[in-house]
């Protein structure tokens, strides 16, 4: 029976929930399954949504460290989310909320208000029903309006943090309709020396999630290469699903395409027919395939970028590395990011970038790093190599001009030298009195006004922009009179504050104090990276055979439709 809290809700409405568990190791790649199972779904026509939960106790992701847990993504209403956000969005399409993402902390400090609030009438307050009423909520509230709401438990079965989660899902699949849930198990499927593929470890994970009550309905190896036949006849045999419910994700060469693998296993139709969707599904025929042809582009040539940051981990910036990929998509390049290291860059800079095509400083937080960053942006400058500053590689980008063009010796961030004369980023007056460090930082999705007649402006084809943001220092307003009438200028401004800047003597010279990476779909590239992209193309030549075959295919179409017309 529903729980005190569920009275109101009614398990009638139709919704369908998928839930996505995993075992034996984290990092299998449950995220990168649920998006994928939910790009199928969406290409059959339906809308569908996602959740992802995070078991730890930390409200939220935005004080983590990025070498534990990969970059902090933002969403529109400014959560500071799990990277896994990011992929639901990519993958989906869709601009989601906090609201899709659980904690630990976020939902223990709702009942703990609750309950020093009185709400809770005396009653002794427990895991069992008040902390998991309050996660089968979140997860109701989420899925409203959608077709499917797709839902990842983050960390492995047999985790102690996880336990309440995995005992809510247990209760949700009691109150839901046997045909509105459906529960999918990523477990690893190694090989041994020998070359076989060992089914031991999903055996073992299975029979843990069952210990809890959850009976998986599909199951996922994650392996290098597809399952064979008998190997998914064993799982099939000890796990107790059908052998048709044993699916392959193997290792492929770049994440978009493990949508087009899952497919052909036919992951999507066993999803639909489970949930008697397979009849309102669009016919296979007829289904979106703008996925597959943007991710199978043949891509012509390739260029050098290098990243210069202060994480010497991918997943530390991983929204940008797959913003380089869209820009890719769109243009029929390849982008190879490189890796070099902001705390090595002060005296041996020149060395590192010499051979790269681009360059790019991303965002960050302190100290550490920053004169590297700083030396890199200089390189770009004196030498006109394309250059993309984002968020705390915009602030550099005002230092370095700052220092070695304006002649404003030892000018800095206040944030990094707070004894610097020449505060040239500094935190606004009204932020002063703020005393939670929270409650000083610029989060979530913002209007930016573009001047015409600018780079900023040719990029986004419009006098205003709506990006995301993640900072807490800003550009002074004490400096902006010794910007004017500078070869570098500031072309996007939301009030007081400096949020686009260029070099109108430079190739491509660019920053934002916002995150364009957030926004970046595949189909949808952010403007900042597809203008870096395409300067480099210019500079070095290359793709300029695919540029030329695609102009002449256009105006052999032109010439087509002029005869056909007249």
């Amino acid at each position: 029976m529903p729980t005190e809290s569920d009275t109101d809700y009614d398990p009638t409405l139709g919704n369908k929930f998928i839930f996505v568990t995993g075992g034996v190791m984290s990092g299998l790649g449950k995220g990168i399954t649920a998006a994928s199972t939910g790009r199928l779904l969406k290409n059959a026509g339906f809308d569908v949504t996602a959740v992802k939960i995070d078991p730890y106790l930390n409200v939220d992701a935005g004080t983590m460290n990025p070498y534990q847990h990969g970059e902090v993504y933002v969403l529109k209403d400014g959560g500071e989310v799990d990277l896994d956000l990011g992929n639901y969005e990519r993958f989906l399409d869709v601009d989601m909320t906090s609201d899709h993402n659980i904690t630990t902390g976020k939902t223990y400090q709702h009942v703990i208000e609750k309950e020093r609030a009185g709400d809770y009438l005396g009653k002794t307050v427990q895991i069992i029903p008040h902390i998991t009423d309050d996660i089968k909520r979140r997860i109701r509230e989420a899925a409203e309006g959608t077709d499917v709401c797709i839902v990842e438990v983050g960390g492995t079965v047999g985790d102690i943090e996880g336990m309440p989660y995995l005992e809510a899902l247990r209760q949700f699949a009691h109150e839901e309709p046997e045909e509105n849930v459906l529960f999918t198990h990523v477990t690893l499927v190694p090989y041994s020396k020998n070359g076989e593929q060992k089914t031991k470890p999903t055996q073992h994970s299975v029979k843990e999630v069952r210990s809890i009550g959850l009976q998986p309905d599909i199951i996922v190896g994650r392996c290098e290469d597809r399952l064979e036949p008998k190997t998914k006849e064993k799982i099939a045999l000890f796990c107790d699903i059908p052998t048709e419910a044993v699916f392959s994700n193997p290792d492929v060469e770049d994440v978009y395409h493990v949508p087009l693998m899952v497919e052909e296993e036919g992951l999507d139709q066993y999803v639909l027919e489970h949930f008697g969707l397979a009849d309102e599904a669009l016919p296979e025929g007829e289904r979106a395939n703008e996925w597959r042809e943007i991710v199978t582009t043949d891509q012509t040539d390739e260029i050098d970028i290098a990243l210069v940051g202060k994480y010497d981990l991918e997943d530390a910036y991983m929204s940008i590395h797959e913003s380089l990929k869209h820009a890719g998509f769109e243009l029929g390049v390849d982008v190879n990011v490189h890796w070099v290291h902001a705390d090595g860059m002060a005296d041996a800079y020149d060395d590192q970038l010499e051979d790269v095509d681009g360059i790019i400083v991303p965002g960050g937080f302190g100290m550490r790093g920053t004169e590297g960053k700083i030396r890199a942006v200089q390189y770009a400058r004196e030498n006109d190599v394309p250059f993309l500053g984002l968020c705390l590689g915009f602030q550099m980008a005002v230092v370095e001009y700052a220092r070695n063009v304006l002649g404003l010796e030892d000018a800095h961030s206040a944030e990094m030298d707070e004894e610097t004369p020449h505060p040239v980023i500094d935190i606004l007056p009204e932020q002063y009195e703020v005393e939670d460090m929270g409650g000083t930082m610029r989060l979530g999705e913002h209007t930016t006004v573009i001047e015409p007649e600018t780079l900023a402006y040719e990029l986004y084809g419009d006098t205003s922009c709506s990006e995301r943001h993640r900072h807490r220092y800003e550009v002074n307003p004490e400096y902006f009179d010794q910007f004017e009438d500078e070869p570098l200028t500031f072309s996007g401004t939301a009030g007081n504050r400096m949020e686009i800047l260029e070099h109108e003597d430079h190739p491509f010279f660019f920053g934002t104090q916002f995150h364009p990476e957030y926004k970046s779909r595949p189909g949808q590239p952010s403007p900042p990276f597809v203008g870096l992209v395409e300067s480099v193309l210019e500079q070095t030549g290359a793709g300029a055979d695919a540029v030329e075959t695609e102009t002449a295919e256009t105006d052999a179409d032109t010439d087509a439709e002029t005869e056909v017309t007249h």
